[in-house]
């Protein structure tokens, strides 16, 4: 199964990405079918290739949760964003219980 994901380009404390399409289990800076765009966190820029993530979509590659929300954000998918980090909220009654 082929994913779009997030591939690290970026220099020590300057974090930098290459939007990849590559085989869902292989390694993160393993070889890459196709090369999408870039996204710059810290500046918050980005470029992509609206065609190629569409072909890609239809040929059936699912973007990673984080790609995605880089998709809904640039208004390439009309989609709500998926929740990346979950907080996990502590219960009252274990709060009570342990006390």
């Amino acid at each position: 199964m082929l994913a779009i994901k997030l591939q690290r380009i970026g220099k020590k404390k300057q974090p930098s990405y290459r939007i990849v399409v590559q085989p869902k289990r292989s390694k993160l800076n393993g070889r890459f079918i196709e090369d999408l765009g870039w996204y710059h966190p810290v500046t918050k820029k980005s470029q992509i290739l609206v065609n190629r993530i569409e072909h890609w979509l239809k040929s059936g590659a699912k973007p990673t949760p984080t790609v995605h929300n880089l998709l809904v954000r640039e208004g390439i998918l009309k989609s709500a964003k998926i929740p990346v980090h979950k907080r996990i909220e502590k219960k009252a009654e274990t709060a009570v219980a342990a006390i």
